[in-house]
């Protein structure tokens, strides 16, 4: 009787402390991380407390251990250390408690690709499956490719965090997504010790409201705050998002803590990025970021080689004419998922047909695509082309800043983009930083009055757009 009255006291003690930490530590503070906790008792000079998930107990005991044990002395109760254990009740047992959530290797879990232990909080969420197709073996490299096929490499080596992010960005069909899943496919079969998880920004965004629904929300930062690595695709679809913003920023802050990798994908750079809180952007520029050019010629002719080779196999000794493929990786140079669907429609109809490929039949097969691959020069690509051309960041063409040095070369960019796309004058502002419709209408008129009046001015702005007609 005596040690239950024991036992009772030290729980008033407990109840007492938890009124204590409720107001020096704020509402949202006690409820978020002091009220799951489930009281265990005093163990020699040990406080034991249970936890519903491990990051849960690892958070407070780097952030509130100290200031529970000093509460606990205040009210008598001396005491060394707390530990936390996980516990599982039957009557609220997760996912990695049931049949549906012990998940083997490689499979999909929560809407996402996760090697090694099963994890916590499953739900039906849409899955991300890894192409097997998109392997480093299969990926073509090139000058435009050959700095961020490296890092991610070094990435799937699956070794010390050199950089961290690792933030890759470029345009459509660039190889941004391949990379992600080839460094996915690299370290599940090389360090299958680790957890990695790959998803796109927007399964982020759908499993973060799913969790605030359910109020689910320690089991959503468990998933994503104990993997050893996080490869987040499209992370542009976050901006302007605020909660989902302030919450993939802690999850940011606590893997990097951890000293977890995190590899990032977007359609631009972080600077870049509208409406993307600043201390994202910030935490996004602080690894390696790097830039996947359009390609060129070379490379699309080392993708369409590569693809043949591979097509020779699939479709029988089909013969192929000298100067398709280079007249092929000439005109169509959009995207290198254009130029691969070009080349599968050719193969493919060429057996049907049991006619060789020739210059005609690719001609006649691909006239569509052809067409539509004359001139489609994007606002982006003559950003990219014009900053490079005059030796300048592209975050500065975009950006506030009037110095003379990059007034002009962004007035050029006006200029060309009005020129060589169908883009209205208030699309090209927007993708401008922002600007006015009125602001790109003067930069226009100053370079046609230049170009008049300064031939040296003229030649230089007809090079770059023969650079961009390529």
């Amino acid at each position: 009787m005596g040690k239950n009255t024991r036992a009772d006291t030290r729980q008033d003690k407990w109840d007492s402390v938890r009124k204590e930490l409720q107001q020096t530590l704020g509402q949202n503070n006690f409820v978020t991380w002091i009220e799951p906790l489930s009281y265990g008792g005093l163990s020699g000079d040990v406080l034991r407390f249970g936890v519903p998930t491990r990051f849960l107990g690892d958070w407070v005991s780097r952030n509130f251990a100290d200031r529970i044990l000093r509460e606990f002395e205040k009210q008598g109760v001396e005491a060394g250390r707390i530990e936390f254990s996980v516990r599982r009740p039957a009557q609220t047992a997760t996912a990695t408690d049931s049949a549906k959530g012990a998940q083997p290797k490689g499979q999909t879990v929560n809407g996402a690709a996760v090697n090694g232990r099963a994890t916590q909080g499953d739900s039906d969420l849409p899955t991300a499956p890894l192409d097997g197709r998109f392997t480093f073996e299969n990926f073509v490299v090139g000058k435009p490719n050959e700095l961020a096929h490296a890092a991610a490499r070094r990435v799937a080596e699956g070794g010390t965090v050199t950089f961290n992010p690792l933030f890759l960005y470029g345009g459509v069909g660039l190889g941004k997504t391949h990379l992600m899943h080839a460094i996915a496919i690299e370290l599940s079969e090389c360090r299958p010790d680790l957890r990695v998880l790959y998803l796109s920004a927007e399964q982020f965004m759908y499993r973060f409201i799913q969790a605030l629904r359910d109020k689910q929300m320690m089991g959503f930062k468990e998933l994503f705050r104990s993997v050893d690595v996080l490869m987040v695709d499209d992370v542009q679809f976050i901006a302007g998002k605020d909660s989902t913003q302030d919450e993939f920023f802690h999850t940011f802050n606590a893997l990097v803590d951890q000293g977890k990798q995190i590899v990032i994908s977007a359609d631009r750079a972080p600077g870049e990025i509208k409406d993307l809180e600043e201390r994202i952007r910030s935490r996004l520029q602080c690894g390696l970021v790097v830039d996947l050019h359009p390609t060129d010629y070379e490379l699309r002719l080392g993708v369409l080689q590569q693809k043949s080779a591979r097509f020779a196999s699939q479709y029988g000794d089909i013969p192929v004419a000298g100067g398709v493929l280079e007249f092929l990786a000439h005109k169509i140079s959009t995207n290198v998922r254009v130029l691969e669907g070009a080349l599968t429609r050719l193969y493919a109809f060429a057996s049907l047909v049991g006619r060789p490929i020739d210059m005609d039949l690719a001609q006649d097969c691909l006239a569509d695509i052809l067409r539509a691959s004359e001139r489609r020069v994007t606002v982006e690509e003559i950003q990219r082309k014009v900053a490079e051309h005059y030796n300048i960041r592209l975050s500065d063409l975009i950006g506030p800043k009037r110095v003379r040095t990059i007034a002009r070369p962004r007035q050029i960019a006006m200029f060309l983009s009005k020129e060589l796309t169908t883009r209205s004058l208030p699309e090209i502002g927007r993708r401008f930083g922002g600007r006015d419709h009125t602001t790109i209408i003067h930069g226009v008129r100053k370079v046609e009055e230049l170009r008049a009046s300064d031939p040296q001015f003229a030649e230089d702005v007809d090079l770059l757009r023969r650079l961009l007609a390529r």
